[in-house]
């Protein structure tokens, strides 16, 4: 197994006292459909060293047991639970919100095992529902390049004009893939947001009560451990995305680190600093490689 690079001290120096991670997915263990150089050995690495983690990620596509099977094919050992996704809070807030009221879910045949036992309506459904009036509670917008169709956001269109709340499970506008630059769900959103006149509710980062949610996840693993308690600063944001990742982190409490792996650089930094509400990250690494290097080695 190769080895951590070198510890660096400034980077050391900012991840003192750091007792977790949350980790963004894309761009910081994976790009374009493959493991970053030395992710892999960067999560065995703070297995070994009992660091706790939990990867935090827009992704919406796939069910948290695909994702592993998928890290598992790129080196990765990381469990199901130890995925917290857009998909899997979407579901969650319908079946706290909505409970078995009907819902029209658009998102990837996978995505919809996280939905299990909820009232989640097909193509099918909607349109029995927009023929004779009966209740759709919501309608939830998820990424499938199979099913964000014309025809699935015309169902979603009319949903919502007649009173269904919409829901995107996050606003990402696009993310790399192994094709280049492709539009994500975030696009479609928003074009359903100005065809309606409605505002949508996300639930992805950079939403606070998904960070909320992740924070007191790993706080009560930590009490579980019989460990101190677990604060806000305790633990660090990993992520390569200024605004969703670095914005939304630094906005939950959290420390927050840059990872220069993936989608965005200096440009988006100077971006995300400028303004009375600037911000900026309290490190920047080349690679998760580098952030796990200094908070283990």
């Amino acid at each position: 197994m190769p080895d951590l690079p070198a510890p660096d001290d400034s980077l050391r120096a900012a991840l003192h006292g750091v007792r977790g991670l949350l980790l963004d997915l894309d761009g910081v263990l994976v790009l374009k459909g493959a493991a970053v150089p030395g992710a892999p050995e960067a999560l065995a690495a703070l297995e070994r060293h009992g660091v706790p983690y939990l990867v935090v990620t827009n992704t919406s596509l796939v069910s948290r047991a695909t994702l592993a099977r998928w890290g598992r094919s790129v080196g990765f050992a990381t469990p199901p639970d130890r995925f917290q996704s857009a998909l899997t809070a979407s579901a969650e807030l319908v079946r706290r919100e909505f409970g078995e009221r009907p819902v029209y879910v658009i998102t990837s045949d996978d995505a919809r095992a996280e939905f299990e036992g909820l009232g989640v309506l097909d193509g099918a459904g909607a349109d029995a529902a927009l023929a004779d009036g009966s209740d759709v509670a919501a309608v939830v917008l998820g990424d499938s390049p199979d099913q964000l169709t014309r025809e699935n956001l015309n169902r979603a269109f009319r949903l919502v004009l007649r009173g269904a709340a919409l829901i995107g499970m996050h606003r990402n506008p696009w993310w790399l893939t192994p094709e280049g630059p492709t539009l994500d769900a975030g696009t479609f959103l928003v074009g359903l947001e100005w065809a309606t006149k409605r505002k949508a509710r996300t639930v992805g980062k950079p939403d606070p009560a998904f960070f909320r949610v992740a924070i007191e996840r790993m706080a009560s693993e930590a009490a579980s451990r019989g460990e101190a308690r677990l604060r806000r600063r305790d633990l660090a944001m990993v992520g390569d995305d200024a605004f969703n990742d670095i914005g939304g982190g630094r906005r939950a409490g959290l420390r927050t680190v840059f990872v220069r792996s993936g989608k965005h650089g200096d440009a988006e930094l100077a971006q995300a600093a400028r303004g009375a509400r600037g911000y900026q990250p309290d490190a920047v690494a080349p690679s998760i490689a580098e952030v796990v290097a200094a908070l283990v080695g």
